[in-house]
């Protein structure tokens, strides 16, 4: 099983000095990847069941991503999620291919259509049409990743007679993991993802997301290179998984475990717990 890092770009993460320790201290450590969260704005005051402060200190995850790719030098860097709809297709393909190239080859590309109606209302994105516009702004960046000649005609992106280099460094295409508990994500997941992402997920809901994932493959082909799909989680909580929780989950299907410090912890004590949890898990760096 790999193990990753959640939340490097939320709270004391915000601040450049954390951010760089943090990273350096889980590629020391052993850890696999880091993971970045994606809000524009919040909402004030929260929605019902999503008690996120709409003061909660949240750096953008590609620039995020970016500043831990130059103090880093192995680790893998991935967006868990980039909400796509809320982003313009091309900007962000370019964005990422940039990253990708100046990471040499360290991208994830984690995308979700999100759940936060006024975040979208006040960044222009269709709420009602978000599942239908992640399809087409994911079809249209492979294009521009992808094609000798782009072109691409589709419902909200439409281009033809353009180039956009560099590509990114992974071929055709960095590794794209698809979030959601829907119908629709888990067939997003199957056709067009190397992996799928749960965030927050017991042990019990793991294995019921993984059985519906099994039931997606079955009714939409899959295309062979994609390779097997991985599956990636974040446990619920702040506790790091026992060595017999670790084996429950891989047993559910789980490829990799993406932990979360606590958000109160300062940069001393980010460190320490990126160090102490790669021992607790018998990491090491490669």
């Amino acid at each position: 099983m790999k193990f990753g890092l959640h939340s490097v770009n939320l709270h004391t993460c915000g601040y450049p000095d954390a951010a760089a320790r943090v990273g350096r201290a889980a590629e020391a450590a052993g850890f696999e990847s880091l993971w970045v969260a994606d809000h524009v704005v919040l909402p004030d005051p929260p929605v019902p069941g999503r008690p996120m402060a709409p003061d909660q200190r949240l750096l953008d995850p590609i620039v995020a991503l970016t500043f831990l790719a130059a103090h880093t030098t192995r680790i893998r860097l991935a967006t868990g999620v980039i909400i796509l709809p809320q982003r313009q297709a091309l900007v962000l393909a370019k964005q990422l291919a940039s990253l990708d190239v100046l990471s040499n080859g360290r991208l994830i590309f984690g995308l979700g259509v999100g759940w936060c109606e006024p975040e979208m209302r006040s960044v222009g994105a269709p709420f009602a049409e978000r599942g239908r516009v992640a399809d087409d702004y994911l079809a249209a960046m492979r294009a521009v990743w992808t094609q000798p000649k782009p072109s691409y005609r589709g419902p909200y992106v439409s281009f033809d007679g353009v180039q956009a280099m560099p590509r990114p460094m992974q071929t055709p295409t960095p590794p794209i993991v698809v979030g959601g508990r829907t119908p629709p994500a888990f067939r997003r997941a199957v056709t067009q993802g190397h992996g799928w992402y749960g965030f927050g997920l017991d042990l019990d809901e793991t294995q019921k997301l993984v059985a519906a994932l099994r039931d997606a493959g079955q009714k939409h082909s899959r295309p062979a290179h994609l390779g097997p799909l991985e599956i990636s989680v974040t446990p619920p909580g702040y506790d790091v998984p026992d060595k017999a929780m670790r084996e429950a989950y891989a047993a559910a299907g789980v490829d990799r475990l993406i932990l979360r410090p606590r958000p109160e912890m300062d940069a001393a004590a980010l460190e320490r717990f990126a160090a102490e949890t790669g021992r607790a898990l018998g990491l090491t760096a490669a």
